[in-house]
């Protein structure tokens, strides 16, 4: 029989509120929110820093001279094999990070969160140093849910509130990732499926406010997108939402697809052993330095260079196809790093695409295009990862497109609506089942295992 038989679930909300204290509560938010924000920030400060040194490098060195190639393989080759030990040793780093903490979450996967925030950390940068097409976010998000397990095992957390720290880790690690503490709040609701609760949301928020103000005041990170001018559609314009919509809805679908494929196609291979699995993804960037550097960040054209759309739509399309080829051969590979950034980075080419298709049919204006990109990104985002208003938000506070949320909402649900209809499953679903599988087939024997909770076990 419930304790509380007589009242609604908002006042045993409060009920937990008191006898948890509100101000203990604020403190701890604050604490696992700076926290978060704080490696994420010293992250986000040291790649950028790296980025710059190494760009400088390659642009003022001779690399089509016989030392300058063997500079540039030999350093992608001890990239990857560092990579490929420290996923060996650590295979709870590799990939996104998200479903990782998902299944942390609901007590199918450990969470031993120094060994996770010190190998995430080392290798994400590696892998973003040796220009593979990975993101920052679901690295982020993960270093944060393991700053979260570490304070809730200082503090002595308990199986009833012991997931609190980790949500609100995620939550400010994705804020601080992004500078984007609404889409950190939906994310631990839309994506991570927590139960909205006052203890829960109070504590989530305090942790996004405390990662934002870190990241935004202390360390100066701005806009992660500033577009020079953001034109949202006339309203006489806003039935373009519509097609594209469902366009992102069908891409998305196509998308993980051709994702999950190549993942597991690179599970079964043979060519490559173990310790060179992550050989692949670092070969073809360096052959892309010479070939194509376009794609490349830091040395290729970068999401805000789209706005003045200088390329003609062929260009923009083989530069769409190769990011897409060498996005999913980065991850498949199972390098520590996201798929977030790319896939804004893909959704922004194909908002190029479309936009300079729309332009030349004069359905746009050309100062519009920077809108179109911004409706891409969120479009393709929400078809993907099946979380619309997260990627609504994420792209506004990304962008600061406050002015196309209208049409950027039409462009999400409809996006979701058609991946859902084409029987897409939601990329992090699909990769959850993927590490689930790859877990039974290695441990069989533990196999009942994946399917019990360990709620206390959780932030050790």
């Amino acid at each position: 029989m419930s304790p509380w038989p007589k009242y609604p679930p908002v006042l045993r909300e409060m009920q937990d509120l008191r006898n948890e204290g509100v101000v203990r509560l604020l403190f701890q938010a604050l604490v696992v929110g700076g926290g978060s924000g704080a490696v994420i920030g010293c992250f986000r400060a040291w790649y950028t820093y790296t980025n710059a040194k190494v760009v400088g490098l390659l642009q003022g060195s001779d690399l089509y001279s016989l030392p300058g190639v063997l500079a540039v393989f030999g350093a992608l080759l001890a990239l990857a094999l560092v990579v490929g030990q420290m996923v060996r040793k650590i295979p709870l780093i590799s990939g996104s990070g998200i479903p990782q903490v998902e299944l942390a979450l609901s007590g199918r996967l450990p969470m031993p969160w120094l060994r996770i925030l010190i190998g995430k950390f080392i290798g994400t940068w590696l892998s973003l140093t040796g220009g593979l097409s990975v993101g920052r976010e679901g690295p982020c998000i993960q270093m944060g849910a393991a700053v979260g397990c570490g304070f809730g095992h200082l503090w002595r957390s308990t199986p009833h509130n012991a997931p609190r720290y980790l949500i609100a880790g995620s939550v400010a690690g994705l804020t601080a990732a992004f500078g984007a503490p609404v889409a950190g709040m939906l994310f631990a609701f839309e994506e991570i499926k927590s139960i909205v609760s006052a203890p829960l949301l109070l504590f989530t928020s305090a942790a996004a406010a405390a990662a934002w103000f870190v990241v935004d005041q202390l360390f100066g990170f701005g806009l992660v997108f500033p577009f020079a001018a953001l034109v949202p559609l006339r309203w006489g314009q806003i039935w373009l939402a519509v097609p594209l919509g469902i366009t992102l809805g069908c891409f998305g679908a196509l998308y993980n697809a051709l994702l999950m494929s190549a993942t597991r196609r690179y599970d079964r291979q043979t060519l490559l052993p173990a310790p060179l699995k992550q050989l692949l993804p670092f070969f073809l960037s360096g052959v892309l330095l010479y070939c194509y550097p376009h794609v490349l960040v830091g040395v290729g054209i970068s999401t805000t260079a789209l706005e003045s759309n200088a390329l003609p739509l062929a260009a923009l399309a083989l530069l769409l196809l190769i990011k897409i080829a060498f996005s999913i051969v980065s991850f498949a590979s199972g390098v520590p790093g996201g798929l977030l950034m790319p896939m804004l980075g893909i959704g922004s080419l194909i908002g190029a695409c479309l936009g300079s298709l729309a332009v030349s049919l004069e359905l746009l204006d050309a100062a519009q295009l920077a809108g179109v990109l911004v409706l891409c990104m969120g479009g393709l985002f929400a078809s993907t990862v099946r979380a619309p208003l997260t990627g609504a938000a994420l792209v506004v506070e990304m962008s600061g497109a406050l002015h196309s949320v209208p049409e950027l909402l039409i462009v999400v649900v409809l996006a979701t609506l058609t991946a859902n209809r084409m029987g897409s499953f939601p990329i992090y679903d699909s990769l959850k089942r993927r590490i689930m599988k790859t877990k039974a087939r290695h441990h069989p024997r533990h196999t009942h295992m994946l399917r019990r909770n360990f709620p206390v076990r959780l932030c050790k």
